[in-house]
């Protein structure tokens, strides 16, 4: 099963990832954790003018790290008396957290849904800026010049685990049974979200992005979502004088550093053809995993909607 454009099949297992590494990470993320739970998170829930007989449907608003006031959709089962599972729920990069319909199965399965808006992104979160530097587009190098505080992903990773912990205390949520799903974007703040918050009990990342940055440059894959690496160094280092400095900084928004934080049960998809986020750049991160773990292979598929996948993601959180 040979990977024309990246690392061969039986090598993936043992990859363990080619961006560096910050001295500090650990501290960072301490620190951040910290910032994060010293937040009056104002939380506001507002009902939502779409309804159903036995979903209550309502716009979650809470204010994240520096400020920014954060959205998600919020769906609760009108009909249980017993502390029941939620599921988070993340889209992918530049997207939203799409339609009420789409997480209505879940909801009749009984579960709480919460869907995030990313700050910045195609959904009803805020971005408050406040960073030195380019901004003219891109998420990942949003920071990048500023201190590493200001890099935005840490900020976007912190609203992940903020939302779960929101979720954990409401009403009728058992904590001890919350998961987390997303694709792309959101496979890579799924892991994010489940090693931030450790209480995750199921992740299910589908091709997580935002993994190995320095591994899809040296495949030439710095296109597509990842083009602002490129854009980066051809504006402000073209000729890769600053290139460790750069790919170290990125190491602290860099998924399979966190990897080893996480507690969950792990479900991951890795589409074999994948071009957007390669297959090594995924196991990168999840051959750092140390809890219970299984990856599903589909070998003829890229970046793009996998069959029956959406169905095993269901049955895996049906077992919270």
């Amino acid at each position: 099963m040979p990977l024309q454009f990246d690392l061969p099949f039986d090598q993936l297992p043992s990859y363990q990832g080619t961006n560096p590494r910050p001295d500090d990470f650990d501290s960072y993320w301490d620190a951040a954790l910290s910032e994060m739970h010293a937040l009056d998170p104002q939380i506001e829930i507002r009902p939502a003018a779409f309804q159903t007989p036995f979903a209550r449907c309502s716009h979650l608003y809470f204010t994240g790290v520096g400020g920014a006031r954060i959205h998600a959709k919020l769906l609760e089962p009108r009909h249980t008396s017993e502390p029941h599972p939620a599921v988070l729920m993340f889209h992918g990069y530049s997207m939203n957290s799409g339609d009420w319909y789409d997480k209505l199965g879940y909801v009749a399965a009984g579960f709480t849904v919460a869907a995030l808006d990313c700050r910045g992104q195609g959904g009803l979160s805020e971005d408050n800026g406040g960073v030195r530097g380019w901004t003219l587009r891109g998420h990942i190098v949003r920071g990048l010049d500023d201190a590493p505080e200001k890099l935005l992903f840490r900020q976007i990773f912190l609203d992940t685990a903020q939302l779960a912990r929101i979720v954990m205390s409401l009403p009728g949520v058992d904590p001890d049974r919350v998961g987390a799903t997303g694709g792309s974007q959101g496979g890579g703040l799924t892991l994010a979200c489940a090693a931030l918050e450790p209480r995750i009990k199921a992740a299910a990342p589908v091709y997580p992005f935002l993994c190995d940055y320095k591994r899809v440059w040296e495949l030439d894959l710095d296109v597509d979502a990842y083009a602002e690496l490129r854009d980066y160094f051809r504006r402000f280092d073209p000729t890769h004088n600053r290139a460790d400095e750069i790919f170290t900084r990125l190491g602290y928004i860099d998924v399979q550093f966190l990897c080893p934080r996480i507690e969950a049960d792990v479900l991951m998809a890795t589409a074999l053809l994948d071009q957007i986020c390669p297959p090594s750049t995924q196991f990168a991160a999840y051959n750092k995993i140390r809890s219970r773990k299984q990856v599903i292979f589909y070998p003829d598929y890229g970046h793009e909607t996998l069959p029956g996948h959406n169905d095993r993601v269901f049955e895996f959180m049906q077992r919270l």
